[in-house]
């Protein structure tokens, strides 16, 4: 399918860049803002502390307190003082006495002069602070705290400060070095975002996004106009897409978003392989036969699931048949005139010969047999369904050539409403068959099967017997598993599990036995009221 697109649109390629260009460069300002704030924080409490540290490098400084004792303490203090403050770095370091007499500064002139800020805390509560606040040389981080001599006593005070200043120098220059590395990362994360968003690209085949929604919908609209159940899975076995055909006929089995519990199923796609070719084989469903069609779906030269379509082999069937029928009408027709024609030749020859009871006799048994048939079934089974399914297996047998008997003395009334009389046709039906195939097998034109019936009692019993080669002992156990069977041939073994299903679907079970007529005997028991 050919996109018409639009040239004024955005790609997404640049769509992707432009958006996680600014999701980056979003989260870098943050960020940045973040750690400014989270700087100066630490700042003032680390240079405060700093501050702190100085003053009481001074206020512990031997030459400083024996100064306190000497005449004209400046001269002496300041040069201490200063040496303190250059090697700290420390904006000022003033030593000053219990009056608040400065004894040094950087500025000498303001030796002798009053300090600019109380020092109440040191000399009234003998405490050290930490503080911002003003004085001659402007707003600063500072640290106070008091001068003891060797007796105990308070001489004076340490003040140190910080100008601020000086500190937002400090800060700004992490500051540059912050927004320096935030432009550096915001440079990688745009080719970073370049890179992903021409992977993304590639991995989506080029496609916009709403070339993508387009191609969502339209293949949602194709799988749902299928007219096959068609069912998506992974490796896993999970059920990850089906249409509403699937969902309507395989809801009970296959549960979107759960995995397959069919043992057929997931042996498929255990040894399906990127060589596959589709494949088709039947498979056992619930109470249902599917002809199912699989391929695998590749990524990358990669299987990565699996694609089943579902028909019930019913359906298959009956087209089949339909076909089958109409090719074969002509023959049929053709057949039939030249047999009709051959016994009516033989009527009209005997008639001519004036054998009229012969002819009699001879128009009397082709009548006879098929009139029989229908009036035992008429009058011994009253389920429709059951008795449509029994003249239909005896047609078949005639075509088959097999001697198909049924127990004159069966009997079956209605049945019971708990049973579906559809499961027990799909149960008699394959038994009878396979009874059938059996003794042609083994027998050929003497192949013989017998079916009785009965509704006597709490139950319904079929019987249906055969001449064929009956099963083997060692089979008895597993010959109602899916797959195992004693013909040749692929696609065999389905037959009998469908009816051991359906028979633990009505509730009821099946015997195996020794025929008298030498194959095999299935016994069928279905309750007329479940427990």
């Amino acid at each position: 399918m050919v996109f018409a697109r639009k040239k004024t649109r955005v790609s997404l390629l640049t769509q992707m860049v432009l958006l996680i260009s600014i999701v980056v460069l979003i989260s870098m300002g943050i960020g940045t803002a973040l750690f400014s704030f989270i700087l100066d924080d630490i700042l003032d409490r680390y240079i405060g502390q700093q501050a702190m540290t100085v003053a009481k490098m001074a206020a512990m400084d031997d030459d400083i307190i024996a100064a306190f004792e000497k005449e004209d303490p400046s001269r002496w203090i300041q040069p201490l003082a200063e040496m303190i403050r250059t090697t700290t770095g420390a904006s000022y370091v003033v030593i000053g006495n219990k009056e608040g007499i400065r004894y040094s500064h950087y500025d000498p002139d303001q030796i002798g002069l009053p300090m600019g800020t109380s020092n109440d805390p040191v000399f009234l509560e003998n405490r050290s602070v930490i503080y911002r606040g003003s004085g001659i040389s402007g707003p600063a981080i500072k640290a106070k705290t008091p001068i003891v001599n060797g007796k105990g006593e308070t001489i004076g005070v340490s003040s140190v400060g910080f100008i601020m200043s000086d500190v937002e120098k400090r800060v700004a220059e992490y500051k540059e070095r912050v927004v320096a590395f935030s432009m550096l990362l915001l440079i990688v994360g745009i080719i970073g975002a370049i890179i992903i968003a021409r992977r993304v690209k590639r991995l989506i085949f080029g496609l916009e996004p709403e070339e993508i929604s387009f191609l969502f919908t339209e293949k949602t609209a194709i799988l749902e106009s299928i007219r096959d159940a068609t069912v998506a899975v992974d490796m896993q076995g999970r059920v990850v897409s089906m249409n509403k055909r699937a969902r309507a006929l395989l809801q009970e089995d296959l549960t979107l978003g759960k995995p397959i519990s069919s043992p057929q199923i997931r042996d498929i796609i255990h040894t399906i392989n990127r060589n596959t070719q589709d494949m088709n084989q039947k498979i056992l469903l619930g109470h249902e036969i599917f002809i199912t069609d699989y391929s695998p779906i590749l990524s990358n030269n990669e299987v990565r699931g699996v694609v089943f379509t579902f028909r019930p082999e019913s359906e298959i069937e009956q087209l089949t048949e339909e076909i089958t029928k109409i090719s074969s009408f002509s023959d049929n027709m053709r057949s039939q005139n030249h047999e009709y024609l051959n016994r009516l030749n033989t009527i009209y020859g005997l008639l001519k010969l004036k054998e009229y009871d012969k002819a009699l006799e001879m128009i009397t048994d082709e009548v006879k047999e098929r009139q029989d048939i229908l009036a035992f079934l008429m009058s011994s089974v009253q389920e429709p369904f059951i008795a449509a399914c029994l003249l239909g297996k005896i047609n078949r047998s005639k075509e088959l050539k097999v001697s198909l008997e049924i127990d004159q003395e069966s009997h079956l009334g209605n049945v019971p409403a708990p049973i579906d009389p559809k499961i027990l046709v799909t149960i008699l039906g394959n038994v009878i068959d396979n009874a059938m195939e059996a003794a042609l097998a083994k027998n050929c034109s003497d192949a013989m099967v017998h079916v009785s019936f009965t509704d006597l009692g709490q139950d319904i019993i079929f019987d249906i017997e055969d001449n064929g080669p009956g099963v083997p002992a060692d089979m008895e156990s597993r010959i109602f598993e899916s797959g195992v069977t004693t013909k040749p041939g692929e696609n065999r073994g389905l037959g009998l599990a469908l009816v051991k299903n359906s028979l633990v679907h009505l509730g009821g079970h099946i015997v195996i036995e020794k025929s008298d007529l030498g194959g095999a005997r299935f016994s069928i028991v279905v309750p007329k009221q479940r427990e």
